[in-house]
């Protein structure tokens, strides 16, 4: 698997058999010029994860690509009558030559009692590597690579280093990052108090690297 974090919650997943991309939102970049997508997968409807106004010239540039959404998204998506489709948490679908699972509870983390909850999709590809949008899906089996939120309104470090744990996994790549001045304060406690075994690696922006 080669993965490309292009910031934020955006992640290129390159199956060898698939070409996957995950979140392509606004506070993201580099995915805008991207051909050759087998899908394009969005994990909630926050602009952080999906820029409305830049799907559609890159649904052009990728007309073969499957989108695939959650059920909040969907309704964003038929009002400007963009193709999509839907799935929920339990599904298993297959893009290209790879294996896509939807996992998690269906909501997005709670940010504030008074604000609703929306839906999430979290996505396991291959049984390799774990997008769990925003929420902290601890799946049922250890994927090898977790993509791990780094900083939102919905979490505390110390919250995101106890989903370290839990999931344990032989690799985390810090993601949702973009909120932080200066997200090395974070990456070095997920170092310093991550699981045994599990390797924090930090992908600078744009480079593709293999798990």
């Amino acid at each position: 698997m080669e993965l490309v974090h292009l910031g934020h919650a955006c992640v290129v997943a390159d199956t060898g058999s698939a070409r996957i991309l995950l979140d392509p939102g606004a506070f993201s970049s580099g995915y805008e010029t991207l051909e050759g997508l087998d899908a394009i997968l969005i994990t909630h409807q926050h602009f952080d994860h999906l820029d409305l106004e830049k799907l559609p010239a890159l649904l052009a540039q990728n007309p073969s690509a499957e989108l695939v959404v959650d059920t909040g998204t969907a309704e964003q998506l038929r009002q400007r009558e963009i193709a999509h489709t839907v799935r929920e948490p339990g599904e298993t679908f297959t893009v290209g030559g790879a294996t896509v699972e939807v996992v998690g509870g269906g909501e997005h983390a709670v940010i504030h009692p008074d604000i609703p909850t929306i839906a999430n999709n979290g996505y396991l590809i291959d049984g390799s590597v774990l997008h769990p949008g925003d929420v902290f899906t601890v799946p049922e089996r250890t994927p090898d690579v977790l993509l791990l939120p780094t900083a939102a309104p919905w979490l505390k470090a110390s919250e995101a280093v106890d989903y370290l744990r839990a999931v344990a996994p032989p690799l985390a790549v810090p993601i949702h990052e973009a909120v932080l001045a200066n997200p090395d304060l974070h990456y070095n406690l997920f170092s310093n108090l991550g699981p045994q075994g599990t390797e924090v690696r930090i992908a600078p922006r744009g480079v593709a690297f293999a798990t």
